[in-house]
């Protein structure tokens, strides 16, 4: 029997960009396995699920899934993964909507898969010409190669995450040495069945950021590689909505450090991060405050965003 992918995609107030993500999607190869669509939106106020109806009703490889309420990047993508293992799909590409795909990307990342089951894998992802960070370092022929992620790096003496690579134009610089990453982005990645059942789903605990991490350490520790594939390819369109600096950025990143800090990082690290708190308690922005007290009263999940 071929196997099958479940493309797990979630939407939240962005019809059209998600649009485009299936869209590209749908020009991409798939030799040697087939693929459904698990479309997923996150309870926007908007008119998507109407847009997604209209879409698809005929379109027999999307499976559109809709929650009453906004369960984050982790709930709303869990819902996703719980239905997939429900309906016993063989592998899971779990991709933001705001993303664009070679043609060959899920075929270069399923070749390696299909051989080495304990991966966890993810693609090279540039930026989609026009959303770089710093649109004037590039000439126009660096378009479209400059890096968003090459793989995740953890600075472990102060629990900071950055994107190998981000912001570099991609001159094969990382196609004979890519160091190994410390974890895998939630923007794309591929992974087997079991991977889950031995793993788990994202913790719900997070709702935002840095489940991508915990995710990836939690992995490691269950025998899993982390691997990025510098010849499968994606563009990121970066769309921005909870930027660096925003209340949500804030209030989530600060929380949920904390909680990755205390699970995974050193007795010095939790001790230094501690003391960080402490003053973000007295300096700190309003929903950066927030996110302390509720990580140490145990808010978590949604806490008091909302």
């Amino acid at each position: 029997m071929i196997p099958k992918v479940a493309v797990i995609i979630l939407n939240w107030k962005q019809p059209q960009l998600t649009l485009d993500t299936v869209s590209s999607f749908f020009k991409t190869k798939h030799s040697g396995f087939d693929y459904q669509i698990i479309l997923i939106d996150n309870g926007s106020p908007d008119d998507s699920v109407k847009i997604f109806e209209n879409a698809f009703s005929k379109n027999p490889s999307v499976t559109i899934l809709k929650t009453k309420t906004n369960l984050g990047y982790v709930g709303g993508n869990n819902l996703g993964i719980k239905y997939g293992l429900k309906n016993k799909y063989d592998y899971f590409l779990i991709v933001n909507n705001d993303v664009l795909f070679h043609p060959q990307f899920l075929e270069k990342l399923y070749k390696i898969i299909k051989h080495a089951p304990k991966s966890f894998l993810a693609p090279k992802i540039y930026f989609a010409p026009g959303f770089e960070f710093h649109k004037d370092r590039y000439t126009k022929k660096d378009l479209g190669r400059v890096i968003w992620s090459i793989g995740g790096i953890i600075d472990w003496q102060n629990i900071y995450g950055s994107n190998l690579g981000i912001d570099e134009v991609d001159r094969g610089q990382y196609n004979l040495h890519l160091p190994p990453s410390d974890f895998i982005s939630g923007c794309c990645f591929l992974v087997s069945r079991q991977f889950f059942l031995d793993v788990g789903l994202f913790d719900e605990k997070y709702y935002l950021y840095l489940e991508d991490a915990d995710l990836s350490r939690r992995a490691i520790r269950s025998g899993y590689q982390l691997k990025v594939v510098p010849d499968s390819i994606i563009w990121h369109v970066n769309s921005g909505s909870s930027g660096v600096g925003s209340n949500l950025h804030d209030y989530f990143l600060t929380r949920n450090r904390l909680l990755f800090t205390y699970r995974y990082a050193g007795f010095r690290t939790k001790f230094a991060v501690f003391r960080e708190s402490l003053n973000q308690l007295f300096i700190g922005r309003p929903w950066q405050k927030r996110g302390v007290v509720d990580f140490y009263l145990g808010r978590l999940n949604q806490g008091s965003w909302k």
